[in-house]
């Protein structure tokens, strides 16, 4: 099982952060534009077992599209479990273990179709019972940056505004937020649905599904 250490950082201005990600070389991790369009449902037990464990499991259905239109080629399915780190070490001296970043278990993989996998998880007691979308790009930093291997600088749109979420090492995190004008009190380790829940409270409304209008 893998480790996913990543923080968000709130854009205020994303025209000004992509001048910024243009100025440090960044480039799309994708071909062409690299924006794809997430689709995602969590699914959890009637008694919310999972999230009661700080855990996730989640369907992600990715749709890659070009010049302002989808392109013509199936969307990608991708099954993720994450939970907590079980016994961190006390540090291996490179953040691995403490520092201001969000650290899970995070098992992740790609799989035929969406909806199979979701009737298999209703059949076993389980509901999709949280959705949201957001646009992603993600972009690298040159390899001339050689601090910033492994990282990946991952821009999302979403219904309730835009941010990135840097993931990676975590001397690449802390470098990169500070190449991008931000310092550790930036950093936001919250959920998007925590954001999404925050955000509905704000406006005094009913909180439902993360969707474009």
């Amino acid at each position: 099982m893998a480790h996913e250490r990543e923080i968000k950082l709130k854009i205020e201005d994303r025209k000004a952060f992509r001048r910024l990600l243009k100025k440090l070389g960044a480039q799309p991790a994708l071909s062409g534009a690299g924006r794809v369009h997430e689709e995602n449902v969590i699914f959890d037990t009637p008694q919310g077992g999972l999230a009661k464990h700080a855990q996730l499991l989640r369907i992600r259905t990715e749709t890659l599209e070009g010049g302002g239109k989808p392109r013509k080629q199936r969307p990608r399915v991708l099954l993720t479990f994450k939970r907590p780190v079980a016994k961190p070490a006390a540090s291996d001296g490179k953040g691995f273990a403490d520092g201001p970043h969000k650290l899970r278990d995070e098992i992740e993989m790609e799989v035929a179709d969406a909806a199979t996998l979701a009737t298999i998880f209703e059949g076993l007691g389980l509901a999709g019972w949280f959705r949201y979308e957001k646009y992603r790009t993600t972009f690298r930093l040159p390899a001339s940056k050689a601090w910033a291997r492994g990282l990946l600088i991952e821009l999302d749109e979403t219904p309730i505004g835009t941010y990135v979420e840097l993931e990676g090492p975590g001397g690449a995190i802390d470098r990169a937020a500070t190449e991008l004008g931000y310092s550790k009190g930036d950093y936001v380790l919250k959920s998007y649905l925590t954001l999404y829940l925050e955000e509905c409270r704000r406006k005094g409304v009913e909180p439902v599904h993360m969707l474009f209008t």
